[in-house]
């Protein structure tokens, strides 16, 4: 939402993870959406619900279907959400056979919020990684820097001397604990939306569990038993997770302002930031940033709590806030994990 974070602004790159950025894409969803209906029609032939040949023809018009996707935008403002004006297209591009197999007992929550699992499993899976090389990043200056001594510092007054070591497990044990936590976490997140217009899947009576399995498995996700329309807290503890992800690596970015605004020999790097007033100043950029990273996510958290409370059966308020709070998230971990390693590539040397 914030226009300077935009990849194409003069300050997007302080804030743009492209990357990360490309996973929330329009076509993106588009290619997920399509996705659902393909799988769905598969589901409901092989529950009964729909002929083969009925799935087999929905496969085949949905494979050629091409949205008209600034049709879909404009209509979007209208109807609040994508999915109906991709639905009406989609059905005018179908066969007569095609349409008992196309969004059968489906709504357009079930599109949405299993668009968005899919695209956080894309960005799971590379926040691992990411998190992987910052540990393996701190394990180097470790190794390097780490037997050595320098003063321990509490309440930012000076206390008894430390090794290197301490300081730099300070940073990376957190960061081995959200590892475990984010793959742990994975199953509990990446699962089937699937629960009909009111979440009941009541639309397709008895077959609906039978075919929620086969869906769930056609898309590689799990399958809680029960559509989640209104049970927003997954979400919300996910967003708590990338917030201590980017609050870790903000206390390394602050530890490292700090030290190098002691000047007193523990900390040396390369590439500071200059000034255009004081050019004999070396600002420690790439570490202030990740402290703004870290406030802007926990400033985000709060209103995925507020995302949470649904009025009835489904809340368009509260879920439209979660659009525009968590994917800016998902974009703000992934870039302090790039500056932290980007930050170590920086450290010549720790210590006195």
């Amino acid at each position: 939402m914030n226009p300077l974070s935009r990849q194409d602004h003069l300050f997007g790159a302080l804030f743009a993870d492209p990357e990360v950025e490309s996973r929330w894409s329009s076509e993106r969803f588009l290619s997920a959406f399509l996705t659902f209906e393909g799988a769905l029609a598969r589901a409901l032939a092989e529950s009964g619900v729909a002929t083969a040949e009925q799935a087999g023809a929905a496969a085949e018009d949905i494979a050629s279907f091409a949205p008209d996707v600034a049709k879909i935008a404009a209509a979007t403002l209208v109807d609040g959400v994508p999915v109906p004006e991709l639905l009406r297209q989609l059905k005018a591009h179908c066969r007569e056979e095609s349409l008992p197999a196309i969004h059968r007992g489906a709504t357009s929550q079930d599109l949405i919020d299993t668009a968005f699992v899919l695209i956080l499993r894309d960005i799971n899976a590379l926040l691992e990684a990411r998190i992987g090389s910052v540990i393996d990043g701190f394990a180097a200056l470790d190794a390097k820097w780490g037997a050595g001594s320098m003063m321990g510092r509490t309440r930012m007054q000076a206390a008894v001397p430390i090794l290197v070591s301490d300081r730099i497990r300070a940073w990376t044990a957190p960061l081995r604990d959200h590892l475990r936590s984010l793959t742990a976490f994975r199953p509990r997140l990446e699962v089937l939306q699937f629960g009909g217009a009111v979440g009941n899947r009541s639309a397709l009576g008895p077959d609906g569990e039978a075919v929620a399995r086969v869906l769930g498995c056609e898309l590689g996700l799990g399958e809680p038993g029960r559509g989640w329309h209104t049970e927003r807290g997954v979400f919300a503890e996910y967003a708590g997770l990338l917030s201590m992800i980017s609050a870790t690596l903000g206390k390394f970015g602050q530890d490292i302002c700090l030290m190098a605004q002691q000047q007193d020999g523990e900390l040396e790097m390369l590439g500071g930031g200059t000034s255009s007033a004081m050019p004999h100043k070396q600002n420690p950029v790439l570490a202030e940033l990740l402290v703004t990273h870290a406030r802007f996510n926990a400033t985000m958290l709060p209103n995925m709590h507020h995302a949470m409370i649904h009025e009835q059966e489904r809340s368009g308020a509260a879920w439209t806030l979660e659009w525009m709070t968590l994917p800016p998230m998902t974009v703000t971990t992934g870039k302090a994990l790039l500056l932290a390693t980007e930050l170590q590539g920086k450290i010549v040397r720790l210590g006195g």
